[in-house]
């Protein structure tokens, strides 16, 4: 059979359908038919996917589940169960790879596939998105749609309309596999809005609504270089560039994680600062798990808080040095968390460690709240002074104090991941951590989408999941 024109390239996207609903659904019969919801059921929770019953009625992704609620009162509401969705995940990508080994993955139901180089064995793309899509639902008993065309860009666009429709008139099923073919990509392209390109949010898309930009077609229109001048060179140009249909971007199957964090969203809000500590150290402690067990150290500490008023702050701090210890990392976030003004009341609480690099890097540890060093820190610690927080002093104690811990608990880091990894995530941990019910450390994908219900934050919240492990991006879509 024929391979594609020298030089063209055949890109796939694989979508799964509802993932995180249809892997509900999958596991309990019980639901078919039924619009089911997974995400967070309390009210600060948001929708994470949906079933096309669900979507009937105007629930989506993203969407908050007081909303959900409301217009879909007969929805089974689901908080998840992450475990399960990496498992499939694997199992996806086992299939995948199955066609070539450039799989680039997304997210855990999503991924880009180059298989010019497999057409001669498995046909041209479309009938290799036909095999693909079957054997996902023969094999996981999973829906997915596939799109295919030259670039990740008109890939990505065609799955979404390989994809069924949800209407109060009832639910469509979708092609499957759509292909965008060289000849028709601007006829596809131009028609759509422009908040179907990469790059374009809400912002973007209302400055350049203020153009009277609303389709692509119009955005290819605008010349290149009066949009580097109205949205910065780098962005004028990428989207300048995706609006005529050209994107270069290859499909890379290494993606190194460029940070390791968690965060939670809490039932109400939260003043007290030893209770934010406490919630913090549980995030500490699960992210600097996550961080050893990739045999990574981070340079770089950061505290995100978005407060009662939706108003949101980061504090970060860049060590000299890479460190991985859960103490050492603990004294630096608590540290900036000790220096933010509660006054507000905390509703997210998060932490992020990046500056990603190989463990024991080489450079002497320098941990200096004080001094000179002072001015290193990101959002500006020396700042914050007189605004509720510890003083000089006490920083500088805590870096004196991280900088010793990281030097000394390399051997008890690693004893406590070994028996992690052998008695499972909950056998031993900090001490801080101890409650009445026992030691509850956090896990992947704890209640991402929210509080599950009123009166229980995410740090309350269960999960089976082995050990702690980094949260990944995760649609479900």
């Amino acid at each position: 059979m024929p391979g594609p024109p020298r030089g063209e390239r055949v890109i796939l996207h694989v979508d799964m359908d509802s993932f995180f609903a249809s892997v509900e659904v999958l596991d309990n019969p019980s639901l078919v038919g039924k619009p089911v919801i997974v995400g967070g059921s309390g009210p600060r929770g948001v929708v994470a996917a949906c079933t096309y019953e669900a979507r009937r009625y105007g629930v989506h992704s993203a969407m908050p589940s007081s909303i959900a609620r409301r217009r879909c009162p007969d929805a089974v509401f689901i908080d998840g169960r992450f475990h399960r969705y990496i498992e499939e995940s694997q199992r996806l990508h086992g299939i995948l790879s199955s066609f070539t080994p450039l799989v680039e993955g997304i997210s855990l139901d999503e991924a880009f596939l180059d298989v010019t180089g497999g057409v001669h064995l498995f046909g041209d793309g479309t009938g290799i998105g036909r095999v693909i899509r079957s054997r996902v639902l023969e094999e996981m008993g999973l829906p997915c749609s596939v799109g295919v065309g030259r670039s990740k860009l008109m890939a990505k666009l065609a799955s979404k309309v390989a994809k069924p429709r949800a209407s109060r008139e009832g639910i469509e099923p979708g092609p499957g596999v759509v292909e965008v073919r060289a000849e028709d990509e601007l006829t596809f392209l131009h028609p759509l809005p422009v908040r179907a390109l990469w790059g374009i949010g809400p912002v973007t898309e209302k400055r350049l609504a203020a153009l009277g930009v609303t389709s692509i077609g119009e955005l290819a229109a605008v010349p290149a270089d009066a949009l580097e001048r109205y949205l910065g060179v780098a962005a004028g140009r990428h989207l300048s560039e995706l609006a005529r249909g050209i994107d270069d971007r290859p499909v890379e199957p290494v993606q190194e994680a460029k940070s390791i964090g968690h965060e939670e969203t809490f039932t109400t809000d939260l003043w007290d600062r030893d209770d934010l500590q406490r919630r913090l150290h549980r995030m500490v402690d699960a992210s600097a798990t996550a961080l050893r067990g990739a045999d990574r150290a981070a340079r770089t500490v950061m505290v995100k808080l978005r407060f009662g008023d939706f108003t949101q702050i980061t504090r970060s701090h860049t060590l000299d040095g890479p460190v991985d210890a859960t103490p050492a990392i603990a004294a630096v976030a608590g540290a900036l968390l000790d220096a933010v003004d509660l006054a507000k009341g905390v509703r997210l609480l998060g932490v992020s460690l990046s500056g990603l690099s190989d463990p024991g890097g080489g450079t002497q540890l320098r941990l200096d709240f004080g001094g000179d060093a002072g001015v290193e820190l990101s959002s500006g610690l020396e700042e914050l002074d007189g605004m509720g927080g510890t003083g000089r002093e006490d920083r500088e104690d805590a870096g004196q104090m991280a900088a010793r811990l990281q030097e000394t608990w390399g051997s008890v880091t690693d004893a406590v991941d070994a028996i992690r990894a052998r008695y499972g995530g909950e056998a031993v941990g900090p001490a801080s951590l101890v409650t009445p019910e026992g030691l509850r450390v956090r896990k992947r994908g704890e209640a991402q989408w929210g509080p599950k219900s009123p009166g229980e934050s995410l740090s309350e919240s269960r999960s089976d999941d082995p050990a702690p492990a980094p949260d990944s991006g995760a649609t479900g879509r």
